[in-house]
C-alpha cells in the first residue's frame, strides 16, 4: 500500500465507475512505471477480471486485481487502498455494499497469490477490519501490518 497509496471519497455508483475513478486517481498520483510496464490499459484489465466474477470479498470490501500480469518488474508492483464516498453494490456473496477497495497489481503468479493471501488474512482480522471501517489513514494501517508481520517470523 505504501507504493500504491490511499485514496478517500472515491466516487461512482457502479463498480465500473468506481474502478475508473480509482485508476484515474492512481495515475494522477504516481509516477509512470518503468519501461517494463506494457501498454495494456490498466482499467480494461481490471474490468476484464471483474467481468469474470465479482471481486467483492465480503464485509464491504472488494479486492480488484487483473487476471493477467501487467508488469514484469518486482519494483513496479503495488497495492492501493480506496475508501468510497458512497457504498456501491459490488455483487458480493454476502450482499453487503462495498465501501473499501484494495487494488492489487502483481508481477508474478507467486507474488500475486502470496499478496492476495495476506490481504485476505488482514481483512479477516477484527483490528484491521475495524481500522478500515473507521477509514484509518495509510500510515496507521501500514504500522499495524508491519507489527503483525513481525509476529510471523
Amino acid at each position: 500500500m505504501e507504493q500504491g497509496g490511499a485514496y478517500s471519497a472515491l466516487r461512482g455508483s457502479t463498480p465500473s465507475e468506481v474502478l475508473s475513478s480509482f485508476v484515474k486517481a492512481i495515475s494522477a498520483k504516481t509516477e509512470a512505471p518503468s519501461e517494463g510496464f506494457p501498454s495494456v490499459n490498466l482499467l480494461d484489465a481490471i474490468l476484464e477480471r471483474e467481468a469474470l466474477m465479482s471481486t467483492g470479498i465480503g464485509r464491504g470490501i472488494a479486492l480488484p486485481h487483473p487476471r493477467n500480469y501487467l508488469i514484469n518488474q518486482e519494483k513496479d508492483q503495488f497495492v492501493a487502498l480506496a475508501y468510497l464516498k458512497d457504498p456501491v453494490d459490488w455483487h458480493s456473496l454476502d450482499g453487503i455494499k462495498v465501501d473499501t477497495l484494495i487494488l492489487l497489481i502483481s508481477y508474478s503468479a507467486k507474488q500475486h497469490l502470496q499478496t492476495l493471501s495476506r490481504i485476505n488474512y488482514f481483512c479477516r482480522q477484527e483490528n484491521f477490519y475495524r481500522q478500515i471501517k473507521e477509514r484509518a489513514p495509510l500510515d496507521t494501517l501500514l504500522k499495524y501490518i508491519r507489527e503483525e508481520e513481525k509476529k510471523w517470523i
